[in-house]
């Protein structure tokens, strides 16, 4: 992995973007965060996950005029995941935001994830708000595969979110870093955050056609990939820790109490 050196300004957000063989949407995503991002401090950092076309290139020549922008580099492709991880990793804000690379997930809504966030009397342990995607641009095919497997997931582990699979998600860096790194662990991201019990939040949000470039999965390998990880997913958040310490006095003395309720509840939102 190679980070490319950005600005010094502390951002208030930190936007990730895993990106494989996606040349065709670099200049479209930059332009459109630019945009979206325009009255906060932030910076945006897009993942080279191995690709073969010109991703790289793309970037770095957005990266000339845009000292906000960073890239990082994977010298072989390591999935969807993998790319997240690296760019949260790298990131500077306590705060993160994800949106795919193919130019489906409109930069437009990171404000939306990131405003409960932001706004005051937020819950304490809000840890993530999740994108839910409303009048998806898909093929039939993909759409009634997404909903099949949302509902086997949902049933399985009582998240209380619809579209686990929405590449838009907002949350506080430091619960993702404590969460245990798996392949395709950010289709389960919502589970495994409020496994650790910290609060989620849903948004809808809206959803288009791909921009440039085709798909690097096929549902035959989603679903056959899904429903493996599915597995192993049920299986942490039953061996999750379900205590926690707290802080007590001068002397830093450590008590632990544990919880019953394993899935916070949701936040309505207006």
């Amino acid at each position: 992995m190679r980070a490319i050196p950005s600005s010094a300004q502390p951002p208030v957000a930190s936007i990730v973007v895993p990106m494989k063989n996606e040349a065709g949407n670099v200049d479209l995503l930059v332009a459109e965060i630019e945009h979206a991002c325009r009255d906060m401090a932030f910076e945006a950092i897009f993942v080279d996950d191995g690709s073969t076309d010109a991703t790289r290139t793309q970037v770095l020549a957005a990266m000339a005029s845009r000292p906000w922008l960073r890239l990082i580099v994977h010298a072989r492709s390591g999935g969807q995941s993998a790319a997240v991880h690296s760019g949260v990793l790298a990131a500077r804000a306590a705060l993160v935001c994800t949106l795919d690379g193919d130019g489906q997930n409109p930069p437009s809504e990171i404000p939306h994830l990131l405003a409960p966030f932001l706004v005051p009397g937020r819950p304490e342990m809000l840890g993530l708000v999740a994108g839910q995607r409303v009048n998806r641009a898909d093929t039939l095919s993909k759409r009634v595969a997404s909903r099949l497997a949302n509902g086997i997931r949902a049933s399985v582990l009582s998240d209380a979110t619809l579209d686990t699979g929405c590449g838009l998600k907002a949350f506080r860096r430091d619960v993702f870093l404590a969460l245990p790194f798996f392949n395709h662990m950010h289709r389960y991201l919502p589970a495994l955050v409020a496994a650790q019990g910290f609060t989620l939040a849903h948004v809808d949000v809206a959803h288009r056609p791909r921009h440039a470039g085709a798909s690097n999965y096929t549902n035959l390998q989603r679903a056959l990939v899904g429903l493996h990880d599915l597995v192993g997913v049920a299986w942490l958040i039953r061996r999750r820790k379900t205590v926690q310490p707290e802080e007590q006095g001068a002397l830093s003395c450590m008590t632990f109490s544990s919880s019953s309720e394993s899935i916070p509840r949701r936040i309505s939102l207006g």
